[in-house]
């Protein structure tokens, strides 16, 4: 494909993306971000390098934050919220922390490409990205890319206005945000 129809293929294929994505869900999981001080996220592949970079906006924001398998990572108790990233809905790994996550009353959310899997059913926050996926089944956007790089690229770009949504919404600001960013590069 010619690359200036590849790139506007793409572009297309986003804001039908972002057209149909449920913004009261998106909501719900912005109040549960703002209610809650420590938040804990997963995700694994290229999902998990979005909900990294998630992870790394909400420290800038100000709030305590811990990323699944750090040797830092301290116990997940009722008070805090657990932000899952499972595109297909049925990773087993992720699917058990969120088992052994339920069992502590902990707040879990899941941002999936296919919200009536297994894991979403333990899920008390649900926000669909209706994109393409890889192993997903339902009436999403069909992407002419490779496996579930339209589900990863959706989910980075709003992972990144969920924290503009919660600066706007807050008294923080982006430079209030860069003094909590690394100062040893």
């Amino acid at each position: 494909m010619e690359y200036n129809n590849m790139y506007k293929t793409i572009l297309n294929e986003l804001d039908q993306v972002f057209d149909r994505i449920n913004l009261d869900q998106v909501r719900d999981l912005i109040s549960a971000i703002e209610k809650h001080k420590r938040i804990f996220l997963m995700g694994v592949g290229r999902e998990g390098l979005a909900t990294k970079g998630f992870a790394m906006r909400l420290m800038h924001f100000g709030k305590e934050v811990h990323w699944c398998w750090d040797d830092t990572t301290p116990s997940v108790t009722e008070d805090d919220l657990f932000i899952f990233t499972s595109g297909s809905g049925e990773i087993g790994h992720i699917h058990y922390v969120v088992e052994e996550v339920k069992k502590t009353n902990a707040t879990i959310a899941l941002m999936t490409g296919v919200p009536d899997r297994k894991t979403a059913l333990l899920a008390d926050i649900i926000v669909w990205v209706p994109a393409s996926v890889y192993k997903g089944k339902d009436n999403v956007v069909p992407s002419i890319q490779p496996m579930g790089n339209l589900f990863e690229q959706s989910l980075f770009i709003l992972l990144d206005m969920i924290i503009i949504m919660l600066v706007d919404k807050s008294n923080n600001s982006f430079k209030k945000m860069s003094v909590r960013h690394r100062n040893f590069e």
